[in-house]
């Protein structure tokens, strides 16, 4: 059998949190190793106990998604991380791609593409990083 994808949700509004946690839990092969709302506790988390995945918004309390990555990027390279974010413009897209983000997405339009990215990522064969960039 399969080990489950653990994916690890950083959101700082409860609300969408939870959506983004009850959408992945629907998606077969998928578990979920935890959430935060903000850089510290998603930092000290994910290093605990490595998820594959880390989702994750821009703007959080008390930090950025940047922080996480930067944070985390170096300990621990295998992590997929996906953006989702309402701030899309293109200085916030490159400085998530430069700092390991996988996927860049707008919370607004793609929030859907979600569990379709995950299951990939779950195929056994994962993506290569760059052929993942969404630019």
């Amino acid at each position: 059998m399969d080990t489950p994808t653990k994916v690890f949700v950083v959101e700082d509004s409860p609300a969408v949190r939870d959506a983004l946690v009850a959408l992945l839990e629907r998606v077969d092969g998928v578990s979920i190793a935890g959430d935060a709302d903000n850089p510290r506790d998603a930092i000290a988390a994910i290093l605990a106990a490595p998820p594959d995945v880390v989702l994750l918004d821009f703007q959080l309390i008390g930090g950025t998604a940047l922080d996480v990555m930067t944070a985390v990027r170096h300990s621990l390279p295998d992590v997929v991380f996906i953006v989702l974010t309402s701030h899309t413009g293109v200085q916030y897209r490159r400085a998530c791609l430069n700092a390991g983000a996988a996927w860049f997405l707008d919370k607004n339009h793609e929030f859907v593409r979600i569990p379709d990215i995950v299951r990939g990522l779950h195929a056994p064969q994962r993506c290569a990083q760059s052929s993942c960039r969404q630019h």
